[in-house]
């Protein structure tokens, strides 16, 4: 079976390279780096301009290789899904952007398996909790003011599917 290295990396959604962090870390294994840079691009794609955790798994012996992604972080997909550079730097003053309700579910579904949440609904409650912490609206209202809509069964028709 041949003994499995795994290689835990950061790298940038589609853009990793040979260089740091990858090249460093696989290079001196013998294996084909550019090979195992070009999948992780196409496996993160999707993750486009987000730091996204991911794990190379190496067969020592025979040099093949497996890359298993994670999710980006809540903060990082609720920027993406927002459209803005970061959250805002007084998020109880000013918002740095806005969040449709489906783009909040959206968001709490990629998080889904990582979360400690037991249903969709605790983890978009999650997911509303950073939105208050980075100042992002979400049908332009205060975050907090929809955490309490949540609490009261308000949006529980768009999280059922």
């Amino acid at each position: 079976m041949g003994e499995k290295k795994i290689i835990p990396a950061l790298v940038v959604g589609g853009e990793a390279t040979a260089g740091p962090p990858l090249g460093p870390a696989l290079g001196p294994l013998g294996l084909n780096v550019m090979a195992i840079v070009n999948r992780i691009n196409e496996l993160t794609k999707e993750y486009s301009g987000m730091r996204v955790p991911v794990k190379i798994a190496v067969n020592m012996d025979t040099k093949e290789f497996e890359v298993e992604v994670g999710v980006p972080t809540t903060s990082a997909l609720i920027v993406k899904e927002a459209g803005i550079q970061k959250g805002s730097g007084t998020p109880k003053a000013s918002f740095a952007g806005n969040l449709s309700f489906q783009q909040l579910v959206r968001v709490a579904k990629a998080k889904g398996q990582q979360s400690y949440g037991k249903n969709l609904k605790s983890v978009v409650r999650e997911v509303v909790g950073s939105c208050v912490s980075m100042g992002v609206s979400i049908e332009n209202k205060d975050p907090r003011e929809v955490q309490r809509e949540v609490d009261e069964g308000k949006w529980d028709s768009l999280m059922e599917s």
